[in-house]
């Protein structure tokens, strides 16, 4: 189970979602411990590792790529994006700069640079963006943050606002120490912003530079706030994402975008640089979208972990996000909430005494029983925290590993009895055949033919959850209808 949501994430990709689940259902174990045995492959534990002493931006390097899930590697799409950082390097302040990309292994719409000359691009946010110009945009951006030594800038501030507040609170009343630490957490959010726009300012300028269309960065900030509009549409929220936050450490998405169109108006007007748009899907057509089923994959309602070798279905109308810590799952409006996660616990440890071990609160021990799911010894209890119901199954899969699936819901009755129940029913050993069929989900790139329209080629995405939404978000369409013969598109499929 992995997905790795950064706070240099430019746009929070189930920030509501993994919030609330991680509130309601506070647990702090790993869904993946060391030693889980794959069902149908022979897995690695670990890469050899050559002797000599790593350099720290090698090290650092090493963990930002562990973090989010290892190096992605296709290599139409590799060679595509050296191509651009190389046009983008020769046309920055720093031309001789020999800067180095890496594609990860996350889903996560995601970018982010390390000084002085890592970038990082998530396969996530190349099956998002629409074209050459736009890709150019975000790795622009990046460089503008190295240019800039936003880095080097950001910590001092921290280092600052660290003894300001160390001061505060030494020579001055306690609540006069928490007004300056509030201050400096406003001063804090305040200085990211601005460093953000002015890497906007200097990508936009170098982009235009290097012969792109200084119009797509403000394109794909567009298609990024579709998409975390869209994402809190299936959750049942109705927030706005380019609603004012003192505290954000991103500018909103209207304020970005509006920043970047006037940038772009001052180089030149609309059609100024090229947009390579057919290179572009070329190069990531085939390219994995979503989950890697090796990390668990999401299907609709349904959890596969193919190498985990396990599956559960969540009860209708839930939404479920893969963490790397658990499952996480929101009924839309937030009145409902689960989270599966396991454990290690010794083979002749209780379960019953496992559960009344103090791990989940509230606990009511007259719920406490003993069960059986799908030929696995289980225990099942309820608990009360506040104003929140619980539902707690125990499910001993292997002769250490146990899982724990946790319903939250505000009033519990019959119906929210009965559907927890056959969603821990649902829980069960896949087989190897069956962990075999599981395949990823992939971009394909097709043409268009007459009489095609968004609706007959979204109809064709194999995403069960608003496909038209995504066929139109994904190739950044604005309505529905036909479509010119002879474009190409995105869809998603298997």
């Amino acid at each position: 189970m992995k997905i790795f949501l950064s706070p240099l994430l430019r746009q929070c990709r189930g920030r509501n979602l993994i919030g609330l689940a991680a509130l309601v259902l506070a647990s702090c174990s790993m869904m993946e411990q060391q030693g889980s045995k794959p069902i149908s492959a022979d897995v690695p534990i670990a890469a050899p590792r050559t002797m000599g002493v790593e350099s720290p931006d090698a090290a650092e390097n090493q963990k930002m790529v562990a973090l989010f899930g290892g190096e992605y590697h296709y290599p139409s799409a590799e060679q595509f994006v050296d191509d651009v950082l190389v046009k983008l390097a020769n046309a920055s302040d720093n031309p001789g700069q020999p800067y180095k990309v890496t594609i990860l292994n996350s889903p996560v719409i995601n970018a982010f640079a390390l000084a002085p000359d890592r970038i990082y691009i998530t396969r996530g946010l190349l099956a998002l963006a629409n074209d050459a110009s736009e890709l150019a945009a975000v790795m622009a951006h990046e460089i503008g943050h190295i240019t800039a030594h936003h880095a080097a800038l950001r910590a001092e501030q921290e280092k600052r606002a660290a003894l300001i507040s160390q001061a505060a609170n030494v020579i001055e009343s306690k609540q006069r120490g928490a007004e300056v630490e509030a201050s400096e957490r406003l001063s804090l959010a305040s200085f990211s912003r601005q460093q953000e726009l002015e890497a906007d300012e200097i990508g936009i300028r170098n982009m235009a530079k290097a012969g792109y269309d200084p119009y797509a960065a403000a394109r794909f900030l567009s298609t990024l706030g579709r998409d975390a509009q869209l994402r809190a549409s299936s959750l049942g929220q109705t927030g706005d994402v380019g609603k004012p936050d003192l505290l954000a450490t991103h500018p909103s998405t209207p304020e970005r975008v509006a920043h970047a169109l006037a940038l772009a108006r001052q180089i030149g007007p609309p059609g100024t640089g090229t947009t390579d748009r057919t290179a572009y899907l070329a190069a990531i057509d085939g390219i994995m979208y979503g989950d890697d089923p090796a990390d668990g994959t999401i299907r609709g309602r349904t959890f596969i972990h193919p190498r985990l070798g396990f599956l559960f279905v969540a009860p209708d109308g839930f939404v479920l996000e893969n963490s790397a810590q658990a499952v996480l799952g929101v009924k839309a409006g937030g009145q409902e909430a689960l989270r599966l996660d396991s454990v290690r616990l010794d083979q002749g440890a209780s379960l019953q005494a496992y559960i009344a071990s103090g791990w989940i609160e509230g606990l009511l021990p007259s719920s406490v029983e003993s069960a059986q799911v799908n030929g696995m010894p289980a225990v099942v209890a309820s608990a009360r925290a506040g104003e929140w119901n619980f539902r707690v199954a125990v499910i001993r899969f292997d002769t250490d590993e146990v899982y724990r699936l946790i319903f939250a819901i505000r009033n519990l009755n019959e119906d929210a009895e009965r559907r927890f129940r056959a969603s821990i029913e649902s829980f069960r050993h896949l087989s190897p055949e069956e962990a075999d069929n599981v395949k990823p989900l992939r971009i394909v790139i097709v043409t268009s033919k007459a009489g095609d329209t968004a609706e007959s080629l979204g109809s064709k995405m194999s995403v069960l959850d608003r496909p038209l939404e995504h066929f139109e978000l994904i190739n950044g369409l604005q309505q529905t209808g036909p479509l010119p013969v002879g474009e190409h598109y995105k869809i998603v499929t298997e």
